[in-house]
């Protein structure tokens, strides 16, 4: 209760009143002047009532106090045995906490960040969110449901911005432990078909151990080593990068009977190859409009070296000419095609026949050059369908189709076939849309027997312009006309033989984009990319697997033909296992290296210092019985100052909230009137006598 005041004049005009009274009742005293007492008495009533004294009373209500629960629920924690402690935890202190009525909990359950391409539990943060509108002193605690495993803990209670109790009720068990393995050091670039280095090592978390751990390395998929790695020690190994492009390798250690999981039992590395300059070998014929579109193209390329070769003059040409004046270079045939045959990327006979300049045998060597998973494309003329055709020879065991004998003088546009309009070689070229196609017309195709492999583009009638095949391990492309040059030439607008060429060429070299059938996943942050290429019809959804073990269907759209894709949001992160059909691949999303996966064993060391210093409970929630232990609530008054080895302090808040005020004027009404009339009385009967 408090007096306060609410004058009805100025404060000054109070004061000079009183000033007044003050005055004359001095020299009413120093006069001994009668009267002068109730005079003073009877202007201090009315300096009072003009000053309007007021009684006032606050009616406050106590506030809660805030009790925020940090429930940990990161990737650490999804282990069945710890979702289910933590479950339990949580529904206990529900209860135990409700049963104070001045105690307010907030339940703050914490997940990875989803913006965060490195996920770590972040537990701190989410506590100061969650009491950002709370101030400090309404604060009695906080309590934390975790495994331990948390990676943004103060360096003192000075930062949390409260003086209350932080407890940890740990999940897991005490004898926890895991194994996991890790990639140290690897090259992000490598040439293709060289060495390559990269040192590894496996984890034992929570226990010792020199037994050797059993490490499985796979490539893109398909296994290629097996290792013994010493857990704690560096492995070292070396491998070689299969194929230019995007390569993956996959390391899988053997799990241990009781870990805490198997999530960080792989570990994936990204590997981009490079070819060294891709060695070309090109054979005309005879010189010709088109020799030239080839040599441009295959020259234009910085990672090619090309070895072109054109016969001039066949041989069974006699003119007299001096042997010294028929060539530039002699063709060492020899050397090419038996010695360095295997040197190649890729071989080119372009409008060739058999004249005699290779010796009929070094056709079988080509073959089997191509078994061994060689390259040959064959850019044929009108001498395709002659009587030296190279069709003819041992080179037909791995050719495509057989030539009929016909060649056909007719303009046509060349046209994708269904197939073609799938074919990764193919599909989208510029003006392929158009019908009729929005390039220039051939006039000459060369004809030939039901071809086997693909035939992804057709000249007139439908007969086939280009077709595909695969001969054992290596691929062969016949180009059934050497009209191209027109395009190159930009004959009715020209066409795409810049794309057309080059995407021949690298299918030919197996490059990985042109594969028909593939299954390819990239990540772009925490967004899973699932591209599925194929030739066939719809390969239906693909199956997604998490890391934490959950299976899920992603479906596929339809983008271009022949082509699916998929994008989806993921909410966790690590290695995830993407599958469609008989076709499988890893991808990683977020960080390689990220903290959440470093440490899945349990601990209490990590909060100990915070608990020590802020007075908080730190213990286990494993009862060893497959239960758990929750301890009491004790609430507390004042500060905090010894911690309780069996009971949560909770301390209590002192703040309240004003609810109203009570107010009863000294002057007003009755009261005030009487004591007025009274000094009033009592002046007038002093002065009567």
């Amino acid at each position: 209760m408090t007096l306060e005041f609410a004058p009805f004049v100025p404060w000054f005009v109070l004061l000079g009143l009183a000033l007044v009274a003050l005055i004359l009742a001095t020299a009413g005293f120093a006069r001994r002047i009668r009267g002068t007492a109730v005079r003073l008495a009877a202007s201090a009533a009315v300096l009072a009532a003009l000053a309007n004294p007021l009684l006032m009373q606050e009616d406050r209500e106590p506030l809660s106090t805030v009790v925020p629960v940090v429930v940990d629920r990161s990737q650490s924690q999804e282990t069945p045995e710890r979702v289910a402690m933590t479950d339990a935890a949580l529904a206990g202190l529900k209860d135990r906490l409700s049963r104070f009525g001045r105690i307010e909990p907030r339940i703050v359950e914490v997940k990875d960040p989803a913006t965060s391409d490195a996920p770590s539990t972040r537990l701190f943060e989410a506590l100061a969110s969650a009491v950002a509108d709370v101030p400090p002193a309404r604060i009695g605690g906080a309590i934390f449901l975790t495994d331990g495993q948390v990676h943004d803990i103060p360096q003192g209670a000075a930062a949390l911005g409260f003086d209350a109790p932080v407890h940890s009720l740990i999940t897991g068990r005490a004898d926890e432990f895991d194994r996991r393995i890790e990639v140290l050091r690897a090259p992000r670039f490598g040439i293709a078909d060289e060495e390559q280095e990269l040192a590894l090592r496996v984890f034992d978390d929570g226990r010792r151990t020199d037994t050797p751990a059993t490490v499985t390395v796979r490539m893109n998929g398909e296994e290629i080593a097996t290792l013994n790695a010493v857990p704690g020690a560096e492995t070292p190994f070396s491998f070689k990068v299969p194929r230019g492009g995007a390569n993956v390798l996959e390391f899988e250690v053997a799990a241990t009977p009781g870990e805490v999981t198997e999530v960080n039992n792989k570990a994936i590395h990204l590997i981009e190859g490079i070819r060294e300059n891709l060695r070309v070998l090109l054979v005309s014929g005879e010189p010709h409009a088109g020799e030239r579109a080839w040599r441009n193209l295959l020259k234009s390329d910085a990672a090619v070296d090309l070895v072109h070769f054109t016969i001039l003059r066949p041989p069974e040409k006699q003119d007299g000419t001096p042997i010294n004046e028929l060539s530039l270079i002699a063709f060492p045939t020899r050397e090419l095609f038996v010695e360095k045959i295997n040197d190649f990327d890729l071989i080119i006979f372009d409008r060739y026949q058999h004249r005699g300049v290779l010796p009929i045998l070094y056709y079988d060597y080509i073959a089997e050059y191509v078994k061994k998973g060689g390259a040959l494309l064959i850019a044929a003329g009108p001498e395709h369908a002659s009587e030296d055709s190279i069709a003819i020879t041992p080179l037909s065991a791995v050719l495509p189709a057989a030539p009929t004998g016909e060649v056909h003088q007719a303009a046509f546009y060349p046209r994708l076939s269904d197939q073609g309009k799938r074919h990764p070689v193919t599909r989208g070229l510029d003006g392929s849309t158009d019908e009729p196609p929005h390039w220039g017309r051939w006039f000459r195709s060369v004809d030939v027997d039901p071809p086997r492999g693909e035939t992804v583009m057709t000249a007139a009638d439908g007969r086939p312009l280009l077709v595909l095949d695969r001969a054992e391990e290596g691929r062969v492309a016949m180009l059934l006309s050497d009209q191209g040059w027109l395009w190159a030439r930009g004959f009715e607008g020209g066409g795409p033989h810049v794309s057309l060429y080059r995407r021949i060429a690298h299918w030919l070299m197996k490059e990985p984009e042109l594969e028909e059938e593939a299954l390819k996943a990239r990540a772009s942050g925490r967004t899973l990319e699932v591209t599925r290429q194929t030739i066939g019809g719809d390969p239906g959804a693909a199956t997604v697997r998490y890391p934490s073990g959950k299976t899920e269907p992603l479906p596929l759209a339809e983008t271009a033909p022949g082509l699916y894709r998929a994008e989806k949001r993921m909410d966790e992160t690590g290695l995830f296992t993407i599958s469609n059909g008989e076709f499988s691949t890893l991808v990683h999303v977020g960080a390689v290296d990220a903290p959440e996966f470093k440490a899945m064993v349990s601990t209490l060391d990590t909060l100990k210092p915070l608990a020590a210093e802020t007075k908080g409970h730190l213990a286990r929630l494993d009862d060893g019985n497959g239960g758990i232990r929750l301890p009491d609530i004790l609430p507390v008054r004042g500060a905090v100052r010894l911690a309780d080895d069996s009971r949560l302090l909770v301390r209590l808040t002192d703040e309240t909230v004003l609810k109203g005020v009570n107010t009863l004027p000294l002057f007003a009404g009755f009261a005030g009137l009487a004591v007025l009339l009274l000094a009033i009385s009592a002046t007038w009967w002093r002065e009567g006598r």
